[in-house]
């Protein structure tokens, strides 16, 4: 078993999971750029510490929402309550046809850092269990908190349409 090619192959496989969360969290390329590295290299890290217990996607999302958080919070330049997606941003490109899927992706530019990071898992299709697994939370709550953002949701939508 060769960890270092298996690892390249896992990240290589779930790297979309990887380019969601930058574009959550950072505004611009070069920033996602640097932050899909910073991902990487902490999941390369901590790679041994994977015990299976859970999938390994969701074992990557948590590396990368708390590395995420991580970086903005050591970033002075990135205000939490500002970032904005840019116009060439990886849901520009993917969804140019689509306007109303660029318009939630607008909306949820606008939440906070939690409320992004559940999204991110519930829009994976995960489970109420996996995202309360990934997140820390009991299933209940996410359930509670995945509500009260599709609502917000909503109202954000009304405002930037």
């Amino acid at each position: 078993m060769d960890i270092e090619k298996d690892f390249i192959a896992l990240i290589t496989s779930n790297q979309a999971i990887i380019h969601r969360i930058c574009c959550m969290y950072v505004d611009n390329k070069v920033d996602r750029e640097d932050l899909f590295q910073e991902i990487v290299l902490q999941a390369w890290k901590s790679v041994k510490s994977f015990r299976g217990d859970a999938k390994f996607q969701t074992w990557l999302y948590r590396v990368g929402l708390n590395t995420a958080i991580t970086y903005i919070k050591r970033d002075r330049r990135h205000s939490l309550a500002e970032l904005q997606f840019s116009q060439q941003s990886y849901f520009d490109i993917i969804y140019e046809e689509d306007k109303d899927i660029l318009l939630m992706y607008q909306a949820i530019s606008k939440l906070n850092k939690v409320e992004k990071a559940l999204v991110a898992l519930y829009l994976e299709d995960y489970s109420y269990n996996d995202i309360a697994m990934t997140m820390g939370m009991t299933p209940n709550h996410v359930a509670v908190k995945i509500s009260r953002i599709k609502t917000k949701l909503k109202e954000l939508s009304k405002q930037l349409s």
